[in-house]
Formats: C-alpha cells, structure tokens, sequence
C-alpha cells in the first residue's frame, strides 16, 4: 500500500520547502507541492520531514556483553531518536576480529534491528589477512584503534599500521589517542587521579594530537581513505581541510555529540556519566569542534553511543568504563542548539544525514531523493520533551541528559518505508536493511 505524507515542511539538499513526498514499496516515488494518489494519507501539518539520520559509531554490544545493551535494544532507542542507519564498532566479546565473527553480527541485526545496519571489520596486530578479505560493497569500512579504549583492540606495532594503511583498500576508521603518553600521564597524576575531573588531564590534546597527526601522516603517504572518528580538541583540527568538497576528500573526520554539548566544567556534577574516551575536554575545545563542523573542516556528526550499566558508571574513577548512551537524544541535543540560533535545521541535516551517507558512499540513503529508500524523520520543533526513565529506551535505563527538557521531538520515524516508531510506539523489528555502498 502507498503512503502519502501530506502538507510537510521537507529539509533537504539545503533547502525547506513544503510539499507531499509517496512512499511506494520502501522507496520514495515521488516529491511534489501536491500529490493525489490512492494510499494512506499521513497529514504532516506543522512537522518537519527530514532524512533519516546515518549515525557512523555506535557501540550496541552485542555479542558478550549484553548486559549493557544489545542490536534489538540500542536500534529500537535509535529509531526513537531519528536514526535510520547505524554502523556498529567491533570492540565487543569476541572483538570483530575474523569474515566469520563480521557475519554473525549481521545474522543478528537481519533478525533483531529496528533500523538498518552496518559493521566495521575490527583490525588488530595480527590479523591483516582477514581484514583485506572485506567487502567494501557491504561493509562500512575497517575499524583501528590507534589508542586504547573499552574493550581493548589497540593496534600499537608501527609494521602493523603501514601495512594496513598501504594495503587496505578501503575506508579506514580510527580512534586517535597516543598510548605512550596517555600511560605517561596516568602514572604522573595516579596519586591524585581519584575523580573523573581528572579524565581530560590525563588524555590530553598531546595524546589525540600525536595519535590523530600521525594516522593523518601514513594515509597522506600511502594515499589511504581515513576517517578519523570522535574529534576532540581545537589542536586537531588544523589537520584537516575546510576548503575540498566532501566527496573529493581522501581524509574526513567526525564530531560527536557529546564533544559538542558538554565540556569538562560538568565533570563536577555529572563526573563519570561523562567519562569518555577521548575525554570531553574545555569550553575553548567545544566551540572550536563546533564551529570547524560549521565551516566544513570536521565533516559530519555522530554519537560514538556506548552504554554501560549504572553500577559499572558509578564505580570509582579508575575503575568505572568509558562512554556514556546518546543515540537516542542525538538529534534533540542539536536542535538545542537550533533553537538557540547556532545552526540551522538544514546545516543539522547536511551533517547527520547527508555528509555520513556521502563520507561512506551509502547507497540510496541519506536524502530525501526520488527513487531512494524512504529513511525518514517527522520532527515536531515546538514540543517539549523532558528526558526521565519512562522515556529512556537504552537497555542501561540511563542518560546523562536526564532532568533536561528539549525542544523539539521526533513524532515518527520510517526505516525503508514502514514506520517503526510513532508518538512512544514501536513497529515491528527486523525491518532494517543491511547498508550497501558505492564501489
């Protein structure tokens, strides 16, 4: 049956402009100021339509440590959020480390996902062989983490990274973070180190810079696709050009949420509910991080989501994990800052939606084009939403954002044209598609 979303205000491709969009068979037929066609009518008076939001770095889990969070769930808070497309990291128990491991994860999603799906491949200092073996038709791209993280993948062996970097055809993702010095630090203040405050003091912009100059350094030489995830201080950004168009650049890089709403004088009242790796850092960092995400020097947004019970968080400093839930409050966390007038919806869109699906060459996702899959946000700007337990739909049951009232909700939410999320109702699951990109 066609579905007609009537009288919508429609975000895209930089513009807004009212109009009615048909859905026929998971795709979208047709956009026009009118459409009269039989099906059923959805009226959008006063919504927003805008893509479905590509979130690049999840971290949902599954397999060996669902206790914190797995596909099903992490998906299900994703559609509640806006987000349409997720693609998850490997750093889970077993790390995503063998073509076999890869394809469990997908055998899980096809079953369990709210929305679609993709899987980085994991490297490690050992495994080169299998990495190649990826198909970069339908795999995202190949996950190193040049810093140590939760879940330890660290890939520290210098033959190790210029191999990849020169073998690799294919989408290299990266966490940056200088392990020497990170150790370094740890040692110098683990006598007072005793409260997360301390996090940022101890992963410090020398340790993202050194990691992050240094990935930027072998994929210049080897001419290697890098993606550097998770940006984090205004030193960093000098590493990366403002002036070549997305698709031409051979070297992107992400901000995350998180990055760009806290900053490190909220260790205080939120203290490891924050803690993340690499570290929120100062108010100077945040405003520089946004406004190179403004001007087009860091490329697209993302939530680096990665849950963890309550009990483990409120373990000692040293002790409790790293990372903190976000994908389902991603986009009201930018539209705080819509309303606040930093940024326009249309910037919100090129950055969640478009920029992901042209920094990773998603196939027919990520616009709201004819003939795409019909990915899509009804967002009411004007309605209030306060961030409590009933409405938490993380498997962990808790957020850093609760007590904080947005502006802006996501009324409903369609993945390849069936609506899987409605006004705190949910659809059925398994409707996700796994992602497949441009060759």
């Amino acid at each position: 049956m066609k579905q007609i979303i009537k009288n919508a205000k429609i975000v895209n491709n930089g513009h807004i402009f009212e109009g009615d969009l048909l859905i026929n068979r998971g795709r979208i037929e047709k956009i026009a100021p009118i459409i009269d066609a039989h099906g059923i009518e959805i009226d959008a008076e006063g919504l927003h339509l805008m893509p479905g939001i590509i979130d690049d770095q999840v971290h949902f889990r599954e397999p060996g440590l669902t206790h914190k969070a797995n596909i099903e769930s992490e998906s299900r808070a994703a559609a509640a959020g806006g987000v349409t497309s997720f693609m998850e990291m490997p750093n889970t128990n077993p790390a995503t480390l063998t073509q076999q491991l890869l394809q469990q994860k997908y055998d899980i999603a096809a079953e369990n996902s709210y929305t679609n799906y993709s899987f980085f491949m994991g490297a490690s200092n050992d495994n080169l062989e299998e990495v190649l073996r990826t198909n970069a038709t339908d795999v995202c791209g190949i996950k190193v983490f040049m810093g140590s993280s939760t879940g330890n993948m660290l890939v520290d062996n210098r033959g190790t990274l210029e191999s990849l970097f020169s073998q690799c055809p294919m989408l290299i993702a990266t966490h940056c973070e200088d392990e020497a010095t990170v150790k370094a630090r740890l040692e110098m203040f683990k006598s007072e180190a005793n409260h997360a405050r301390f996090h940022p003091i101890i992963r410090n912009e020398d340790a993202c810079y050194l990691s992050s100059s240094l990935a930027v350094e072998l994929a210049k030489k080897h001419n290697t696709r890098l993606h550097i995830l998770h940006i984090s201080t205004e030193k960093e950004i000098a590493l990366f050009d403002s002036k070549t168009p997305l698709k031409e650049k051979r070297i992107t890089s992400e901000a995350c949420v998180h990055h760009l709403y806290f900053n490190d004088n909220q260790y205080v009242t939120l203290g490891n509910q924050i803690k993340c790796n690499p570290a929120i850092k100062s108010e100077s960092d945040r405003k520089a991080i946004f406004e190179a995400m403004l001007n087009g020097t860091i490329d697209i947004i993302a939530t680096d989501h990665a849950p963890h019970t309550f009990d483990e968080k409120s373990q000692p400093y040293s002790s409790a994990p790293a990372g903190l839930p976000l994908v389902q409050h991603a986009l009201q966390l930018m539209l705080s800052f819509y309303h606040r007038g930093e940024i326009t919806l249309e910037k919100i869109v090129e950055k969640m939606c478009h920029a992901p699906a042209d920094c990773f060459n998603v196939k027919d996702r990520g616009y709201l084009n004819e003939g795409y899959f019909a990915d899509m946000v009804l967002v009411d700007l004007e309605a209030n939403e306060l961030v409590s337990k009933p409405n938490i739909y993380y498997k962990c049951e808790w957020s850093p954002l609760e007590g904080t009232t947005f502006q802006g909700k996501v009324q409903t939410t369609f993945v390849n044209g069936n609506i899987v999320y409605s006004k705190g109702l949910f659809g059925a699951k398994g409707q996700g598609k796994r992602l497949n990109f441009k060759a």
